[in-house]
């Protein structure tokens, strides 16, 4: 059962949680692209939906990743190490920058962007978003570090 819980968990964060770190992160580059086309950006818009959607659709279902990391660890009783705790306290910090930070301000820049002369506007918003998304995945980046190394655990590396 281990084994099961941990290989779904696995398996989820890596459909579910790669391409949505992916996703925000290419988001401010296409809508540079977006800007500098100016009134003819269909073509970058599209691919910000896109992305867009990605963000939103697999944060949804990325609450699965967290869901099956605790059952997971509970199972292998390791739900008490603090590598197990700061693991939980970073996904958490991930998800609120994701719904928070992320996700609205694509959303105003997709707004922006089919607003009359709100082109111009758009710009201001990126140097920001592109830190929250690199910090986004950072975060991850750091739990998945934890979860490789397990500090402290009898386990661990």
């Amino acid at each position: 059962m281990k084994a099961l819980l941990l290989v779904i968990h696995v398996v989820l964060a890596i459909v579910l949680i790669g391409p949505l770190t992916a996703a925000a992160s290419l988001f401010p580059r296409y809508a540079r692209e977006a800007v500098a086309a100016g009134e003819d950006h269909a073509g970058p818009f599209a691919v910000l939906k896109a992305l867009h959607r990605i963000s939103t659709g697999y944060a949804v279902a990325g609450i699965t990743v967290p869901v099956f990391g605790i059952a997971t660890a509970s199972a292998m009783g390791v739900l008490g190490d603090y590598w197990i705790w700061i693991s939980m306290a970073l996904t958490v910090v991930a998800a609120g920058l994701l719904a928070w930070a992320v996700v609205p301000v694509q959303r105003r820049v997709m707004e922006l962007l089919q607003s009359p002369g709100g082109t111009d506007r758009v710009p201001a918003l990126l140097p920001r978003l592109g830190m929250v998304t690199g910090i986004f995945g950072l975060t991850w980046a750091i739990v998945v570090i934890l979860m490789i190394v397990r500090p402290g655990s009898s386990t661990g590396v």
